[in-house]
């Protein structure tokens, strides 16, 4: 469809779109008339975003601002805020709620859900896109009703902010007190074993005991070691004295076996001269041979005797290695024992300070649940209370009517357009070359065309009336 049809439809249609507009202007007007006035009362509240958790004290990170925020129009709108509306304002025992209860629900259900549910219905929530601002606006026929239901918004949603932040921690706050209860009683029961095993075993963190043991193991290692050594060196005399006892450094080193050597070879040099000078039988010779074997008796008694020594005293040694190993195997055993037991003590020591630890841990954030449990302070301040509006939000009599006249002309035209399609004609020779296919071979215009009077008419006498 080109412009100029469009137009030359308008044209011929004018009256159809003319009456639309004109029934359409009138019904609005009349309607805006009729209805009741609506006030919008506002009240505009701040929310003071922390991003700190209750439970756990961690910081929330600032990219959960806006769901934050998206969450706080969610709770406004909820239906124990406006529970919470309901009982403020008292309006489940208003009369006119009543009745309207009984005759739009007939009775059935609760009379504050109901009444939650209208004043739901009204509600309109406005958050800030570049503030932590949010307008709490309500619409009534009553200016006044209209602001309190706003301010009782903002305050029950105040209020259920405050619950939902405090309600966490208190929970907390009772769970860590019954965990606080069990971890005592841990420590308890861990310090009354450290105590039973101390007075059992008679040990101590300041025993030193320890120290005197490993102090005895050490001495007995030392004198071991001397002991072995010692026995070592007898046990080689012994053999040596033994083998050849002569040749003993023992026995060549001891002065009174020099002595009776000395006197031995004198006897014998003495024996010597005797038997150049005298017969074997003489006396003195005799005498002289006595003596000789007489020291070397004393000198063969006297190796004997030491040599007996050097078996005793390697025998001894030997004993007293033997004791030595003893009792440093009896010390290793006892210091053993109490290093099983210092494990022991430490191990319970430690189990009493892990429990101390996750006692104090605990206790500590109980106490700070505890305060945060009780506190008190909202993030959400009210900015601006609601005040009962002066003028009426609706209905807007003018904007009303410049909407009727936008949408009747359009119906107008709609209507119009509907008519030239159910009933087409000609509006111009483009439409007949359109529906006939056949050429325009002319065009009559539409004028009107004026009488000639003739040259030679008779001129009309106008005659003055004669009255009898």
């Amino acid at each position: 469809m080109s412009f100029s049809r469009f137009l030359l439809i308008l044209r011929a249609r004018y009256k159809v779109i003319l009456v639309t507009l004109i029934l359409t202007v009138a019904s609005t007007i009349a309607v805006s008339l009729v209805l009741p006035e609506r006030y919008l009362a506002t009240a505009s509240v701040v929310v003071n975003f922390k991003g700190a958790d209750p439970v756990t004290g961690l910081t929330l990170p600032a990219q959960l601002l806006p769901g934050y925020m998206v969450t706080q129009e969610d709770i406004i709108q909820s239906h124990s805020v406006a529970l919470k509306v309901v009982d403020q304002l008292k309006l489940a025992s208003d009369p006119g709620y009543q009745k309207s209860f009984k005759e739009e629900a007939e009775g059935k259900g609760d009379i504050r859900n109901w009444i939650a549910d209208l004043l739901l219905a009204k509600l309109k929530i406005d958050p800030s896109r570049e503030s932590s601002m949010i307008d709490i606006s309500f619409t009534a026929a009553d200016p006044k009703f209209a602001a309190d239901v706003a301010n009782a918004f903002a305050l029950a949603y105040q209020q259920t902010n405050l619950q939902l932040k405090v309600g966490p921690s208190q929970e907390a706050s009772s769970y860590l007190n019954d965990q606080t209860q069990v971890l005592r009683d841990k420590i308890r029961v861990a310090q009354e074993k450290l105590s039973k095993y101390q007075e059992e075993k008679g040990f101590s963190s300041n025993d030193e005991r320890m120290d005197v043991e490993n102090a005895r193991l050490n001495d007995l290692s030392t004198q071991l070691v001397t002991a072995q050594s010692q026995r070592f060196e007898a046990a080689s005399r012994q053999r040596s004295a033994a083998t050849n006892a002569g040749d003993s450094p023992d026995v060549i080193s001891n002065p009174l076996i020099q002595t009776l050597k000395s006197q031995l070879s004198q006897d014998e040099s003495k024996l010597a001269q005797l038997s150049e000078k005298l017969d074997k039988n003489h006396p003195e010779y005799q005498a002289a041979l006595a003596q000789v074997e007489k020291s070397r008796a004393n000198l063969n008694n006297e190796i004997k005797a030491v040599s007996n020594s050097l078996s005793g005293s390697a025998t001894i040694l030997g004993q007293r290695e033997s004791e030595l190993r003893s009792a440093l195997g009896a010390q290793k055993a006892k210091v053993l024992q109490l290093n099983r037991q210092r494990d022991e003590y430490t191990i319970l020591q430690k189990e009493v300070d892990d429990a101390q630890h996750a006692f104090d841990a605990a206790s500590q954030r109980l106490t700070q649940t505890t305060l945060e449990g009780h506190d008190n302070q909202s993030e959400i301040a009210v900015l601006n209370p609601a005040v009962p509006p002066i003028t009426a939000s609706s209905p807007k009599l003018l904007l009303n009517t410049l909407l009727s006249v936008v949408v009747g002309t359009i119906l107008g035209l709609g209507f119009g357009l509907l008519m030239e399609f159910a009933d087409r004609r000609v509006r111009s020779r483009n439409d007949i070359v359109e529906s006939l296919d056949l050429p325009v071979l002319g065009m009559l215009s539409k004028q009107r065309v004026r009488r000639r009077k003739p040259f030679f008419a008779p001129k009309r006498i106008n005659r003055p009336a004669f009255s009898s």
